[in-house]
């Protein structure tokens, strides 16, 4: 009885686990962050990504509101050059469930089953969002945040899973001291 209570929750934990990002990112340990106070956005890095003008619109206001709220500038002569890099790649769900009734859940052939199996198959996009953080003079990276998660092509839901994203990245920006 408990199992069935507990159930809608694990099913809840589940959904919730769906829509958000996973995030990672890696840096330079040798690098003193705290000398990072501007930035501008790498053009023609950025000019290579393949994705839609306004997804690239999106993406760097985004930066720009989370680097402003860490109170970075931006400026014609940065510390920073920030680049962006995007994938994705679809997903294909398959699951076969039994349409028929019979003695519950068993092992083997069952001869009292009728109906019969109906299968489903549903896709969804998963999209992977880099942004890599260049040292302005030497130009070596020296940060990259990566987030994962499922996109949607909703333009009032892209807008806000793309903020979702950045923030989710750039929270780990700048990495915590030791």
């Amino acid at each position: 009885m408990k199992a069935i209570k507990l159930l809608p929750v694990l099913l809840l934990f589940i959904v919730a686990s769906c829509g958000s990002v996973r995030v990672y990112s890696d840096f330079d340990n040798k690098v003193d962050f705290s000398q990072y106070k501007t930035y501008a956005f790498h053009k023609k890095g950025i000019d290579k990504v393949e994705i839609s003008e306004l997804d690239k619109k999106r993406i760097l206001n985004a930066i720009d509101r989370e680097l402003s709220k860490k109170g970075m500038t931006k400026s014609e002569n940065p510390d920073l050059l920030i680049n962006i890099l995007t994938k994705e790649r679809e997903k294909i769900d398959v699951n076969q469930f039994n349409m028929g009734w019979g003695y519950g859940w068993g092992w083997g052939w069952n001869p009292f089953m009728w109906g019969g199996q109906n299968t489903v198959a549903s896709s969804s996009t998963e999209g992977t969002l880099f942004i890599d953080l260049i040292d302005g003079k030497k130009k070596e990276l020296v940060w990259q945040g990566e987030g994962i998660g499922y996109l949607t092509e909703n333009r009032k839901d892209k807008e806000k899973r793309i903020n979702e994203f950045v923030a989710k990245i750039l929270e780990q920006f700048p990495p915590k001291a030791k």
